[in-house]
């Protein structure tokens, strides 16, 4: 480990187990993680098998930019493994689903 790295200030750690839990659905789990200064932020999104988003999921006012970490996501375009990352540019939308369960980091670089 190295002390001057965790000396820099804005540095910061969470462990995804103490994360709150917001369920925006039933079935799906939102446990924010990060926010920046100038609105980014981070979160894990973590999905029931069987589950699906109950509208359009559209990206406003940025973009949305996706990990798979475990199961499969179905955006209504495709079905993305675990390792796959994906793209939302600003104004696009997707129906996300999962018929394994999933769990899926989830990053907006913009407020």
């Amino acid at each position: 480990m190295h002390p001057e790295i965790l000396a820099q200030e804005g540095y910061t750690s969470v462990s995804v187990a103490d994360a709150p839990v917001r369920e925006l659905f039933p079935g799906i789990r939102l446990r924010p993680l990060w926010t920046g200064a100038n609105g980014a932020h981070a979160h894990v999104l973590e999905m029931d098998p069987g589950t699906s988003w109950p509208h359009r999921d559209v990206h406003e006012p940025g973009p949305e930019e996706v990990y798979v970490v475990a199961g499969t996501f179905d955006d209504g375009a495709g079905s993305h493994p675990a390792g796959t990352f994906l793209h939302a540019p600003a104004g696009s939308w997707h129906v996300p689903a999962s018929a394994t369960g999933c769990t899926l980091f989830l990053f907006y670089p913009e407020g």
